[in-house]
């Protein structure tokens, strides 16, 4: 099967899966495809190589980050709360497993223990009422010309607002929603 192939196999087992589920935090809740295709397009514009996502899930937005990162010659970190077996069986049926790190641990205390300028892009993908308080630590990590991205700001937006906020009233930011998916964030830092 071919990455592409996969990808869409992927896409539509989760969006099943989902469907399936009552419990929010049970679903897979994947990046859209159009997300999935920007995301990995700026990650190409900007030559990113130290990339971290923060929400794991099956590793469908890992895969398309790792592919991505791959042409750059550089590495996604993903970073889960829990193991993810299914996210890693995924990532090395794609071929990608050289291409990512997979950790376990609370997404804050993941960017508190990055090294400062230490990021090229970051992507948020996980429980959007926790991003507030990890601002200080997102700002720190990133270097400059570093892009945040965030999804879910069309399908969520009373929820990301309050981080959305933080990040507009900083003008070392520079950043758009994009409506692709259910809504994509896009900011770079201009520090």
């Amino acid at each position: 099967m071919n990455l592409r192939s996969l990808l869409d196999h992927l896409y539509a087992e989760g969006k099943a899966f989902d469907a399936a589920q009552a419990d929010r935090r049970s679903r897979r809740r994947n990046l859209s495809p159009d997300a999935a295709e920007l995301l990995a397009l700026v990650l190409r514009i900007g030559n990113c190589r130290d990339i971290v996502e923060i929400g794991t899930s099956n590793g469908y937005s890992t895969i398309w980050l790792a592919d991505a990162a791959r042409t750059t010659g550089g590495s996604v970190t993903t970073v889960d709360v829990e193991e993810v077996p299914a996210a890693l069986e995924n990532v090395t049926r794609a071929g990608l497993a050289d291409h990512v790190v997979f950790e376990t641990a609370d997404g804050g205390d993941f960017l508190a223990s990055r090294a400062p300028a230490s990021v090229d892009l970051l992507f948020l993908d996980a429980e959007r009422p926790e991003y507030p308080a990890w601002w200080p630590d997102i700002r720190r990590v990133l270097r400059p010309g570093a892009v945040l991205a965030i999804d879910n700001v069309l399908s969520h937006p009373g929820e990301v607002a309050p981080f959305l906020a933080l990040v507009n009233a900083d003008r070392t930011f520079t950043g758009s929603s994009v409506a692709v998916g259910k809504g994509l964030f896009v900011a770079v830092s201009d520090r």
